[in-house]
Protein backbone atom coordinates (compact mmCIF):
# COMPACT_ATOMS: atom_id res chain seq x y z
CA UNK A 1 0.00 0.00 0.00
CA UNK A 2 2.95 2.32 1.13
CA UNK A 3 4.24 2.01 -2.82
CA UNK A 4 3.75 5.34 -4.79
CA UNK A 5 4.34 5.67 -8.52
CA UNK A 6 7.40 8.34 -9.42
CA UNK A 7 6.76 10.31 -12.61
CA UNK A 8 9.74 7.92 -13.74
CA UNK A 9 7.49 4.95 -13.42
CA UNK A 10 9.74 2.74 -10.80
CA UNK A 11 7.84 2.06 -7.55
CA UNK A 12 8.87 4.57 -4.62
CA UNK A 13 8.57 3.89 -0.73
CA UNK A 14 6.01 5.99 0.67
CA UNK A 15 8.71 8.18 3.02
CA UNK A 16 10.95 8.70 -0.67
CA UNK A 17 7.63 10.38 -2.13
CA UNK A 18 6.73 12.58 0.53
CA UNK A 19 10.10 13.85 0.81
CA UNK A 20 10.64 14.50 -3.20
CA UNK A 21 7.44 14.40 -5.21
CA UNK A 22 7.19 17.89 -6.87
CA UNK A 23 9.87 19.06 -4.54
CA UNK A 24 12.55 19.36 -7.29
CA UNK A 25 15.81 21.65 -6.79
CA UNK A 26 15.46 25.62 -8.20
CA UNK A 27 16.91 25.12 -11.59
CA UNK A 28 18.21 29.24 -11.26
CA UNK A 29 19.82 28.72 -7.60
CA UNK A 30 19.75 24.88 -6.78
CA UNK A 31 17.86 25.55 -3.91
CA UNK A 32 16.74 21.96 -2.05
CA UNK A 33 13.19 23.41 -1.54
CA UNK A 34 10.88 25.09 -3.70
CA UNK A 35 11.30 28.74 -3.53
CA UNK A 36 7.47 30.73 -2.43
CA UNK A 37 6.65 32.14 -5.55
CA UNK A 38 4.98 35.09 -3.55
CA UNK A 39 4.05 36.96 -7.14
CA UNK A 40 0.57 37.68 -9.02
CA UNK A 41 1.85 38.26 -12.16
CA UNK A 42 4.76 37.04 -14.73
CA UNK A 43 6.64 38.57 -17.30
CA UNK A 44 5.73 36.91 -21.31
CA UNK A 45 7.73 36.55 -24.01
CA UNK A 46 5.77 37.79 -26.52
CA UNK A 47 1.73 38.11 -26.13
CA UNK A 48 0.68 34.18 -25.34
CA UNK A 49 4.35 33.27 -24.46
CA UNK A 50 3.98 31.88 -21.12
CA UNK A 51 7.07 30.61 -19.26
CA UNK A 52 6.03 26.99 -17.68
CA UNK A 53 2.49 28.03 -18.98
CA UNK A 54 2.40 30.58 -15.57
CA UNK A 55 0.78 33.93 -16.43
CA UNK A 56 -1.29 34.77 -13.35
CA UNK A 57 -1.19 33.36 -9.78
CA UNK A 58 -4.69 32.63 -8.86
CA UNK A 59 -4.40 30.13 -12.39
CA UNK A 60 -0.87 28.47 -11.31
CA UNK A 61 1.61 29.32 -9.46
CA UNK A 62 5.04 27.33 -8.91
CA UNK A 63 4.71 26.79 -5.14
CA UNK A 64 1.37 25.41 -5.50
CA UNK A 65 2.03 23.52 -8.48
CA UNK A 66 4.84 21.53 -6.62
CA UNK A 67 2.27 21.18 -3.73
CA UNK A 68 -0.22 19.99 -5.99
CA UNK A 69 2.15 17.14 -7.79
CA UNK A 70 3.29 15.97 -4.46
CA UNK A 71 -0.31 15.22 -3.21
CA UNK A 72 -1.55 13.47 -6.47
CA UNK A 73 1.61 10.88 -5.81
CA UNK A 74 0.81 10.65 -2.16
CA UNK A 75 -2.79 9.68 -3.04
CA UNK A 76 -1.79 8.28 -5.76
CA UNK A 77 -3.88 10.10 -8.23
CA UNK A 78 -3.37 12.14 -11.54
CA UNK A 79 -3.94 14.84 -10.63
CA UNK A 80 -4.16 17.25 -7.20
CA UNK A 81 -5.49 20.59 -6.31
CA UNK A 82 -4.86 22.81 -3.74
CA UNK A 83 -7.03 25.35 -2.15
CA UNK A 84 -7.40 28.19 0.35
CA UNK A 85 -9.01 26.01 3.10
CA UNK A 86 -10.15 22.01 3.45
CA UNK A 87 -14.37 23.67 2.77
CA UNK A 88 -13.00 25.89 -0.17
CA UNK A 89 -11.76 22.41 -1.59
CA UNK A 90 -15.16 21.32 -1.16
CA UNK A 91 -17.14 23.87 -2.72
CA UNK A 92 -15.40 23.90 -5.62
CA UNK A 93 -16.43 20.19 -5.77
CA UNK A 94 -19.96 20.48 -5.22
CA UNK A 95 -19.65 22.73 -8.08
CA UNK A 96 -18.41 21.00 -10.13
CA UNK A 97 -20.02 17.62 -9.40
CA UNK A 98 -23.48 19.25 -9.05
CA UNK A 99 -26.51 20.51 -10.81
CA UNK A 100 -29.78 21.69 -9.00
CA UNK A 101 -31.97 18.70 -8.72
CA UNK A 102 -28.62 16.39 -7.88
CA UNK A 103 -28.73 14.57 -4.80
CA UNK A 104 -26.19 13.77 -2.21
CA UNK A 105 -25.86 10.84 0.17
CA UNK A 106 -23.69 12.02 3.24
CA UNK A 107 -22.96 10.20 6.40
CA UNK A 108 -24.62 10.54 9.83
CA UNK A 109 -21.43 11.61 11.54
CA UNK A 110 -19.79 13.94 9.19
CA UNK A 111 -17.56 17.02 9.52
CA UNK A 112 -19.64 20.02 11.08
CA UNK A 113 -18.76 22.41 8.12
CA UNK A 114 -19.46 19.79 5.78
CA UNK A 115 -22.95 19.11 6.89
CA UNK A 116 -23.33 23.36 6.92
CA UNK A 117 -21.98 23.41 3.70
CA UNK A 118 -24.80 21.12 2.33
CA UNK A 119 -27.76 22.33 4.80
CA UNK A 120 -27.58 25.93 4.34
CA UNK A 121 -25.47 26.83 1.00
CA UNK A 122 -25.86 23.64 -1.46
CA UNK A 123 -29.42 23.55 -0.79
CA UNK A 124 -30.54 26.74 -1.73
CA UNK A 125 -28.75 26.03 -5.16
CA UNK A 126 -31.50 23.26 -5.17
CA UNK A 127 -28.67 20.44 -4.26
CA UNK A 128 -30.49 17.72 -2.48
CA UNK A 129 -29.34 15.23 0.03
CA UNK A 130 -30.15 12.94 2.93
CA UNK A 131 -28.19 10.87 5.57
CA UNK A 132 -26.82 7.71 5.89
CA UNK A 133 -24.63 5.42 8.36
CA UNK A 134 -21.94 4.97 6.18
CA UNK A 135 -20.82 2.07 8.47
CA UNK A 136 -23.42 -0.25 6.92
CA UNK A 137 -23.36 -0.49 3.16
CA UNK A 138 -27.19 -0.88 3.04
CA UNK A 139 -28.12 1.89 4.57
CA UNK A 140 -26.10 3.86 1.91
CA UNK A 141 -27.95 1.70 -0.97
CA UNK A 142 -31.19 2.73 0.41
CA UNK A 143 -30.27 6.27 0.54
CA UNK A 144 -29.08 6.57 -3.06
CA UNK A 145 -32.02 7.90 -5.52
CA UNK A 146 -31.98 7.94 -9.20
CA UNK A 147 -30.51 11.52 -8.49
CA UNK A 148 -27.77 10.83 -6.82
CA UNK A 149 -24.48 11.77 -8.16
CA UNK A 150 -21.90 11.34 -5.02
CA UNK A 151 -21.78 9.80 -2.19
CA UNK A 152 -19.82 11.35 0.89
CA UNK A 153 -17.72 9.22 3.12
CA UNK A 154 -15.25 10.24 6.33
CA UNK A 155 -13.46 7.49 7.48
CA UNK A 156 -12.76 7.66 10.27
CA UNK A 157 -15.28 10.49 10.54
CA UNK A 158 -15.28 13.29 12.80
CA UNK A 159 -15.93 13.39 15.63
CA UNK A 160 -16.99 9.56 16.44
CA UNK A 161 -14.60 7.94 14.78
CA UNK A 162 -16.46 5.66 12.64
CA UNK A 163 -15.80 3.09 10.16
CA UNK A 164 -16.72 2.98 6.36
CA UNK A 165 -15.86 -0.06 3.75
CA UNK A 166 -14.70 2.29 1.10
CA UNK A 167 -14.29 -0.74 -1.17
CA UNK A 168 -17.76 -1.84 -0.58
CA UNK A 169 -19.26 1.97 -0.67
CA UNK A 170 -17.04 2.24 -3.97
CA UNK A 171 -19.06 -0.33 -5.27
CA UNK A 172 -22.13 0.63 -4.22
CA UNK A 173 -21.82 4.34 -5.32
CA UNK A 174 -20.36 2.89 -9.17
CA UNK A 175 -23.26 0.48 -9.60
CA UNK A 176 -25.93 3.40 -8.98
CA UNK A 177 -23.36 5.76 -11.65
CA UNK A 178 -22.53 7.47 -8.61
CA UNK A 179 -19.15 9.61 -7.45
CA UNK A 180 -17.19 8.51 -4.35
CA UNK A 181 -16.04 11.14 -2.44
CA UNK A 182 -13.82 10.43 0.27
CA UNK A 183 -12.61 12.57 2.74
CA UNK A 184 -9.01 11.23 4.29
CA UNK A 185 -8.12 14.02 6.43
CA UNK A 186 -8.53 12.15 9.34
CA UNK A 187 -5.78 9.44 8.41
CA UNK A 188 -3.84 11.37 5.88
CA UNK A 189 -2.46 9.51 3.07
CA UNK A 190 -0.04 7.63 4.60
CA UNK A 191 -2.35 5.92 6.75
CA UNK A 192 -4.80 5.53 3.80
CA UNK A 193 -5.34 5.88 0.14
CA UNK A 194 -8.89 5.90 -1.06
CA UNK A 195 -7.86 6.13 -4.69
CA UNK A 196 -6.78 2.77 -4.66
CA UNK A 197 -9.53 1.17 -2.90
CA UNK A 198 -12.25 2.61 -5.89
CA UNK A 199 -12.71 5.84 -4.56
CA UNK A 200 -13.16 8.96 -7.39
CA UNK A 201 -12.33 12.18 -4.96
CA UNK A 202 -10.48 12.67 -2.25
CA UNK A 203 -10.89 15.65 0.02
CA UNK A 204 -8.61 16.93 2.56
CA UNK A 205 -8.08 20.07 5.07
CA UNK A 206 -4.62 20.44 4.72
CA UNK A 207 -4.56 22.12 7.78
CA UNK A 208 -4.64 18.84 9.97
CA UNK A 209 -2.35 15.78 9.62
CA UNK A 210 -1.19 17.62 6.13
CA UNK A 211 0.32 20.52 7.28
CA UNK A 212 0.78 19.10 10.78
CA UNK A 213 1.63 22.56 12.73
CA UNK A 214 -1.33 24.08 13.53
CA UNK A 215 0.00 27.30 11.71
CA UNK A 216 -1.34 27.17 8.12
CA UNK A 217 -5.13 26.49 6.72
CA UNK A 218 -5.34 24.36 3.28
CA UNK A 219 -7.64 22.09 1.30
CA UNK A 220 -7.04 19.18 -1.23
CA UNK A 221 -9.02 17.73 -3.87
CA UNK A 222 -6.92 14.43 -5.45
CA UNK A 223 -8.50 12.82 -8.90
CA UNK A 224 -7.77 9.81 -11.13
CA UNK A 225 -9.74 10.81 -13.72
CA UNK A 226 -8.69 13.00 -16.43
CA UNK A 227 -11.81 14.43 -17.47
CA UNK A 228 -12.67 14.92 -13.85
CA UNK A 229 -9.26 16.71 -12.92
CA UNK A 230 -9.98 18.94 -15.89
CA UNK A 231 -13.51 19.88 -14.71
CA UNK A 232 -12.16 20.50 -11.24
CA UNK A 233 -9.35 22.66 -12.09
CA UNK A 234 -11.58 24.89 -14.12
CA UNK A 235 -13.96 25.63 -11.57
CA UNK A 236 -10.32 26.27 -8.73
CA UNK A 237 -9.51 28.75 -11.52
CA UNK A 238 -12.84 30.24 -12.40
CA UNK A 239 -13.98 30.54 -8.58
CA UNK A 240 -10.44 31.32 -7.49
CA UNK A 241 -10.97 30.14 -3.94
CA UNK A 242 -6.86 28.73 -4.37
CA UNK A 243 -4.16 28.05 -1.74
CA UNK A 244 -1.62 31.17 -1.82
CA UNK A 245 2.09 30.21 -1.72
CA UNK A 246 3.39 30.44 1.85
CA UNK A 247 0.17 28.75 2.33
CA UNK A 248 1.33 25.94 -0.39
CA UNK A 249 5.27 25.95 1.30
CA UNK A 250 4.44 25.80 4.71
CA UNK A 251 2.26 22.25 4.06
CA UNK A 252 5.15 20.94 1.99
CA UNK A 253 7.07 21.75 4.59
CA UNK A 254 4.77 19.53 6.92
CA UNK A 255 4.47 16.66 4.51
CA UNK A 256 8.18 15.82 4.68
CA UNK A 257 7.77 14.39 8.39
CA UNK A 258 4.05 13.15 7.80
CA UNK A 259 4.91 9.57 8.47
CA UNK A 260 6.74 9.90 11.24
CA UNK A 261 4.29 12.17 12.72
CA UNK A 262 1.55 9.46 11.89
CA UNK A 263 3.84 6.67 13.24
CA UNK A 264 3.86 8.37 16.83
CA UNK A 265 0.79 10.29 16.79
CA UNK A 266 -1.15 6.16 16.08
CA UNK A 267 1.18 5.28 19.07
CA UNK A 268 0.37 7.49 21.42
CA UNK A 269 -3.31 7.76 20.49
CA UNK A 270 -3.42 3.72 20.96
CA UNK A 271 -1.81 4.23 24.66
CA UNK A 272 -4.31 7.10 25.62
CA UNK A 273 -7.46 4.78 24.12
CA UNK A 274 -6.26 2.09 26.48
CA UNK A 275 -5.54 4.08 29.48
CA UNK A 276 -9.29 5.35 29.12
CA UNK A 277 -10.72 2.23 28.23
CA UNK A 278 -9.55 1.15 32.02
CA UNK A 279 -10.48 4.51 33.24
CA UNK A 280 -13.71 4.12 35.94
CA UNK A 281 -15.17 7.72 34.91
CA UNK A 282 -15.63 6.67 31.23
CA UNK A 283 -18.34 5.31 29.59
CA UNK A 284 -17.33 4.56 26.11
CA UNK A 285 -13.92 5.00 24.31
CA UNK A 286 -14.40 5.81 20.06
CA UNK A 287 -10.93 4.19 18.80
CA UNK A 288 -10.87 2.09 15.81
CA UNK A 289 -7.67 0.67 17.14
CA UNK A 290 -9.26 -1.20 19.62
CA UNK A 291 -10.55 -4.61 19.42
CA UNK A 292 -13.96 -3.52 20.64
CA UNK A 293 -14.51 -0.77 17.86
CA UNK A 294 -17.23 -2.00 15.32
CA UNK A 295 -15.19 -0.85 12.70
CA UNK A 296 -11.88 -2.31 14.11
CA UNK A 297 -11.95 -5.05 11.41
CA UNK A 298 -12.44 -2.52 8.20
CA UNK A 299 -9.70 -0.25 9.81
CA UNK A 300 -7.23 -2.90 9.84
CA UNK A 301 -8.08 -3.83 6.69
CA UNK A 302 -7.67 -0.57 5.05
CA UNK A 303 -5.23 1.35 6.94
CA UNK A 304 -2.12 1.28 8.14
CA UNK A 305 -2.65 2.13 11.25
CA UNK A 306 -5.14 3.78 13.75
CA UNK A 307 -4.07 7.44 13.35
CA UNK A 308 -4.22 9.97 16.44
CA UNK A 309 -7.65 10.89 16.83
CA UNK A 310 -9.63 9.57 20.16
CA UNK A 311 -13.21 10.42 21.57
CA UNK A 312 -14.89 9.22 24.47
CA UNK A 313 -17.69 9.66 26.56
CA UNK A 314 -17.90 9.94 30.32
CA UNK A 315 -20.44 9.53 32.97
CA UNK A 316 -22.11 12.60 34.33
CA UNK A 317 -23.32 13.98 30.95
CA UNK A 318 -22.66 17.07 29.23
CA UNK A 319 -21.19 19.08 32.19
CA UNK A 320 -18.90 16.72 33.47
CA UNK A 321 -17.18 16.53 29.54
CA UNK A 322 -17.33 20.21 30.10
CA UNK A 323 -14.82 19.76 32.91
CA UNK A 324 -12.81 17.27 31.74
CA UNK A 325 -12.12 19.87 29.41
CA UNK A 326 -11.76 22.64 31.28
CA UNK A 327 -9.09 20.18 33.36
CA UNK A 328 -6.81 19.37 31.16
CA UNK A 329 -3.98 21.16 30.85
CA UNK A 330 -0.87 20.01 28.74
CA UNK A 331 -4.12 19.10 26.44
CA UNK A 332 -4.78 22.83 24.84
CA UNK A 333 -8.16 23.36 24.76
CA UNK A 334 -8.70 24.31 20.80
CA UNK A 335 -10.77 23.56 17.76
CA UNK A 336 -8.96 22.29 14.70
CA UNK A 337 -7.12 18.94 15.20
CA UNK A 338 -3.53 17.10 13.55
CA UNK A 339 -0.97 19.46 14.73
CA UNK A 340 1.98 18.04 16.66
CA UNK A 341 0.55 19.47 20.40
CA UNK A 342 -1.89 17.50 21.87
CA UNK A 343 -5.81 19.39 21.55
CA UNK A 344 -8.92 18.82 23.81
CA UNK A 345 -12.61 19.92 22.75
CA UNK A 346 -15.93 19.79 23.74
CA UNK A 347 -17.56 18.59 19.52
CA UNK A 348 -21.16 19.43 21.25
CA UNK A 349 -20.50 23.18 21.75
CA UNK A 350 -17.40 23.52 19.38
CA UNK A 351 -16.32 22.10 16.38
CA UNK A 352 -19.83 20.47 15.81
CA UNK A 353 -22.16 22.97 17.15
CA UNK A 354 -23.65 23.63 13.72
CA UNK A 355 -25.31 20.37 13.27
CA UNK A 356 -27.14 20.28 16.86
CA UNK A 357 -30.61 19.28 16.02
CA UNK A 358 -29.82 17.91 12.89
CA UNK A 359 -29.54 14.17 12.43
CA UNK A 360 -25.83 14.58 12.55
CA UNK A 361 -26.12 15.83 16.23
CA UNK A 362 -23.48 14.39 18.45
CA UNK A 363 -23.72 12.95 22.25
CA UNK A 364 -23.39 15.40 24.79
CA UNK A 365 -20.88 13.94 26.96
CA UNK A 366 -18.39 13.50 23.95
CA UNK A 367 -15.01 14.52 24.54
CA UNK A 368 -12.70 14.70 21.89
CA UNK A 369 -9.10 14.32 21.88
CA UNK A 370 -5.97 15.34 19.12
CA UNK A 371 -3.30 13.04 20.30
CA UNK A 372 0.08 15.00 19.90
CA UNK A 373 3.42 13.79 19.42
CA UNK A 374 4.45 14.71 23.37
CA UNK A 375 5.79 12.14 25.60
CA UNK A 376 3.09 9.60 25.95
CA UNK A 377 3.19 9.39 29.62
CA UNK A 378 2.90 13.16 29.92
CA UNK A 379 0.05 12.98 28.15
CA UNK A 380 -1.87 9.85 30.04
CA UNK A 381 -0.87 11.64 33.69
CA UNK A 382 -2.72 15.07 32.41
CA UNK A 383 -5.76 12.62 30.98
CA UNK A 384 -5.38 11.20 34.50
CA UNK A 385 -5.94 14.24 36.93
CA UNK A 386 -8.77 15.98 34.39
CA UNK A 387 -10.49 12.48 35.24
CA UNK A 388 -10.05 12.17 38.55
CA UNK A 389 -10.18 15.73 39.79
CA UNK A 390 -14.14 15.63 40.74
Amino acid sequence: MSDTHSHHGAPRGFETTAIHAGNTADPATGAVVPPIYQVSTYKQDGVGGLRGGYEYSRSANPTRTALEENLAALEGGRRGLAFASGLAAEDCLLRALLSPGDHVVIPNDAYGGTFRLFDKVATRWGVEWSVADTSDVDSVRSAITPKTKAVWVETPSNPLLGITDIAAVAQVAREAGARLVVDNTFASPYLQQPLALGADIVVHSLTKYMGGHSDVVGGALIVNDQGLADELAYHQNAMGAVAGPFDAWLVLRGIKTLPVRMDRHSENATRVAEMLSRHPRVTKVLYPGLPEHPGHEIAAKQMKAFGGMVSFQVEGGEEAAVEVCNRAKLFTLGESLGGVESLIEHPGRMTHASVAGSALEVPADLVRLSVGIESVDDLLADLQQALDNK
